[in-house]
């Protein structure tokens, strides 16, 4: 089955658009040429470069929070020595994955998608691309959106009283200015996750002092950058096989520390808490700053490489201020306490803008699709919209774990397509209701802000969202269970067409 066949089209038309050139669109094009290698395809990035996150983060000190035999591809090993590897060494390893598999070439530039109209009765997709110089059309038989779930143009930044009141320079994560000078400079990094952690030590060498001030504290643990297992692995097996085995321990370690905090809260934090006693000065008071007020894992838990935030704040570079913001000053911000934090630079590491599926309008036989009123089928396709998935990885272990498997599943179920001689699937939810468990379950301010905005899960197999990678795994393995609630049909005019 080709998705081209019996209808007449003056526009271009592809069997399958993968919307996104990060790490992401890059590994589904590679399992998509792998499953169905005749199926033509195109890679569509609203930027003009490719690498998604890893390009658009430059930030001092960017890093990955999961560590790279995870993150990285199920069919490429990851080449470096540190498991847990800075931002350029990333955007390489997806750059260089694009080039070797061939698939670079198959990404447009500067083309967002910002309408999907499906056709029935043509049995394909219209997308309406939107370019610097104006907007272009193309069609497609499957739309795949690897685009991942925020914003790029734009990070989250409160409204902070008195803010426009500051002499100094405020800067948010998401667009560093390459040219900023902070050396011997007062700075004040806004914020508790990842970004703020990875910033504050990444800045400390070089500023006269890093406060890093947050409203609310979170899990931080210290690791080794580095796997000792896998240096010891390193020479002595092929590297495939190595890899295989350092993925599937740290999924299992990662899972079991999952599993510990969900069943074991207070033993998570008392072994956190543990941790911070070996790392933290004598008398640090962690139960202000690092005892947050809700359990480990209901937010992302924060890794630390090498220890270096709590290195930092022993050697008196950085340090740790927990309270609300009254107001911005001339000379930096007055919390609600009356103390005062000076400031030359304000970073504001306040979090991400939620962008469900890149923001793309969606209409299916003349109507639109409200996304908050499908239900996800396996946390990646979208009930009542037909060829259509969605590559959306794991929020409590790494990104591409899921990823893998979505990809592997798409390329399947086009191949099984094909082998029915079939136009269309679609995810059919019979119930009368729709459910009410949000597609996300962390409680992150981020995440809180924009839930309502994303599909919803039902309560049981194949519209319920595990996030855990062994499950998953049965979930999307081949077999007779493989496509449960899925409807395949076929166009009739088309196949009429095809036989005449």
């Amino acid at each position: 089955m080709r998705f081209d066949v019996g209808v007449p089209n003056t526009l271009e038309h592809l069997d399958v658009v993968i919307v996104g050139a990060g790490l992401s669109g890059i590994g589904a094009a590679v399992h998509l040429k792998k499953a169905v290698p005749r199926k033509s395809y195109a890679i569509l990035e609203a930027r003009e470069t490719s690498g998604g996150t890893w390009d658009l983060f430059r930030y001092p000190g960017v890093r990955s929070d999961s560590d790279m035999y995870t993150l990285g591809y199920s069919f490429r090993p990851w080449p470096g020595a540190k498991a847990i590897a800075d931002g350029p060494s990333i955007l390489d390893y997806v750059r260089d994955t694009a080039r070797d598999e061939g698939v670079d070439a198959h990404i447009r530039y500067d083309s967002r998608v910002v309408r999907a109209e499906w056709s029935t009765d043509d049995a394909r997709w219209t997308l309406t691309l939107q370019h610097g110089d104006g907007t272009s059309q193309l069609t497609c038989g499957f739309l795949f959106m690897c685009s991942g779930y925020y914003r790029y143009d734009e990070g989250y930044t409160p409204d902070f009283p008195g803010a426009a009141t500051f002499r100094g320079e405020v800067v948010h994560p998401q667009h560093w200015p390459q040219d900023l000078d902070y050396a011997g400079k007062d700075v004040v990094v806004i914020g508790s996750g990842a970004t703020a952690v990875t910033l504050v030590p990444a800045m400390a060498d070089t500023a006269a002092h890093v406060t890093m001030l947050q409203r609310t504290p979170t899990y931080i643990a210290a690791r080794p950058a580095g796997d000792s297992l896998a240096d010891f692995l390193r020479g002595k097996l092929p590297a495939k096989v190595a890899y295989s085995i350092l993925r599937w321990k740290n999924v299992l370690l990662t899972m079991l520390s999952y599993q510990l905090s969900k069943r074991k809260p207070e033993l998570m934090k008392a072994l956190v808490r543990k941790g911070l006693e070996r790392e933290l000065p004598p008398g640090f008071d962690i139960a202000t700053h690092f005892s947050p007020p809700y359990n480990p894992w209901d937010q992302r838990f924060c890794i630390v490489p090498e220890g270096d935030l709590f290195r930092a704040i022993r050697d008196e570079k950085a340090s740790m201020v927990t309270g609300q913001i009254d107001t911005f000053t001339e000379t930096g911000i007055r919390l609600t306490n009356g103390q005062e934090l000076a400031a030359d630079v304000v970073v504001t590491a306040t979090g991400l803008q939620m962008l469900v599926f890149g923001g793309v309008q969606f209409v299916v036989d003349d109507r639109e699709i409200k996304i908050s009123e499908v239900v996800a089928y396996k946390g990646m396709m979208l009930s009542g919209v037909p060829n259509f998935a969605a590559s959306v990885g794991y929020t409590n272990a790494s990104w591409t774990l899921k990823c893998d498997l979505i990809c592997s599943y798409v390329g399947g179920l086009l191949a099984h397509m094909d082998a029915l001689g079939v136009d269309q699937v679609t995810p059919r939810w019979t119930e009368q209701e729709l459910p009410d468990v949000p597609f996300l379950n962390l409680q992150s301010g981020y995440v809180l802000r924009s839930v309502g905005e994303f599909p919803r899960q039902g309560h049981a197999l194949p519209w319920r969202v595990h996030q855990n990678y062994i499950l998953d795994r049965k979930m999307f393995r081949p077999g007779p269970a493989a496509f449960d609630g899925l409807e395949f049909t076929r166009v009739p005019a088309r196949s009429s067409a095809a036989a005449g």
